[in-house]
């Protein structure tokens, strides 16, 4: 294939499904809101939003559909490589900005860290395995994230592993050999949640397997509705689609939590997906959707510096709740500005740019 019929054919973006990439912004913002809340209280059966951690298996499940529809009927003609090619051009660029914040603000900010603990070799050790995405969970005071100046990277590396198995052995299977191990990793979701008492793991150096699990289950879930078409015409629409949603984040954090978390992943997510991905649109929302899916990503992948740098301010100060509530209200709304800032100045050009160059070869 020449490269004029690959850049013009094979490498062309399909229409994208407006509500899902809506629905993957409600998620973005409610992982922001999750992770200001658990660093000020630590007890999940107060916090309103407990669940918000489970926006990543919501994610999965997501990334599982997509992928599928973007890819099933063309990674044969556009190879392997192209296909790594196109995710890391997508995925990288924020992945080395994600990290160049948490390196910046861990050595400079205010609230920001405690650089001289460490030496400047550990130092470039931790960046350089941050943006390489190579786990490397040694930061005490950062509970051992596997990757301590962007912890949110966690979830990366599984896609980029899920990415891997996809090219190379998924996009060939059969649909029912899809449901077979869907259902096997099903099964696995539940003992992990049983074992744990949750599904919070995976990105951590304790729990850093239970992530492998959280993946395999939602990313064969979601390749599967979109390989089944199990896409379910409805009325609902985005706003009765992002609150429910938003509801699986809220629901409570209690001792049937190991039970209630496997039902949300394992049917109340691939329901959403289903019904988002058949749901009708009205033009007033449509552009609402389309910035919500775009800033998402951005979003998801920058914030995290600050999430640092307010738990060190929050241990210091111990504001009360109506500082609390402005300080999340307020910093939710900056890192959706400054979000948006690093996607049109940073994150569209330098994709652009990689897109070009990788046309000329």
């Amino acid at each position: 294939m020449s490269t004029t019929q690959l850049s013009s054919d094979t490498l062309k973006t399909k229409q994208h499904f407006d509500i899902l990439d809506g629905l993957r912004g409600i998620a973005a913002i409610s992982v922001v809101i999750f992770h200001f809340m658990e660093m000020a209280i630590t007890d999940y059966s107060k916090n309103f939003i407990a669940h918000g951690f489970l926006a990543v298996d919501f994610f999965f499940c997501l990334s599982g559909f997509v992928i599928g529809y973007a890819y099933d009927d063309r990674i044969g003609k556009m190879g392997v490589k192209e296909f790594f090619k196109s995710r890391l051009i997508r995925l990288h660029p924020l992945v080395i900005l994600g990290s160049i914040l948490g390196l910046l603000t861990f050595l400079f900010a205010p609230y920001g860290g405690n650089p001289e603990a460490y030496s400047a070799g550990k130092i470039i050790l931790i960046f350089l395995s941050s943006i390489l995405l190579i786990p490397f969970p040694s930061m005490t005071e950062r509970s051992f994230n596997l990757f301590s100046f962007n912890a949110p990277a966690w979830s990366l590396f599984w896609e980029y592993i899920a990415n891997i198995v996809y090219a190379f052995i998924l996009c060939r299977l059969s649909r029912r050999v899809l449901l077979v191990l869907t259902a096997i990793s099903a099964v696995a979701l539940c003992f992990v949640s049983y074992r744990s008492g949750n599904l919070m793991g995976g990105w951590g150096q304790s729990t850093f397997w239970d992530g492998s699990i959280r993946i395999l289950y939602s990313f064969l879930a979601g390749l599967v509705i979109y390989r089944s078409n199990w896409i379910i015409k409805n009325k609902l629409g985005f706003i009765s689609l992002s609150i429910l949603l938003f509801l699986a984040f809220i629901m409570p954090f209690n001792e049937l939590t190991w039970l209630t978390e496997p039902l949300v992943v394992l049917f109340y997510f691939p329901l959403i997906i289903a019904l988002g991905a058949g749901a009708e649109l009205t033009d007033r929302l449509r552009k609402l959707c389309v910035f919500s899916g775009k800033i998402s990503y951005p979003l998801y992948m920058t914030h995290y510096a600050v999430i640092w740098m307010f738990l060190n301010y929050y241990t210091a100060n111990k504001p009360d709740t109506t500082q609390l509530s402005f300080i999340v209200v307020i910093g939710t709304m900056l890192l959706l500005a400054v979000a948006y800032l690093f996607m049109v100045l940073y994150d569209i050009p330098v994709r652009k740019y990689l897109t070009a160059k990788r046309k000329q070869v």
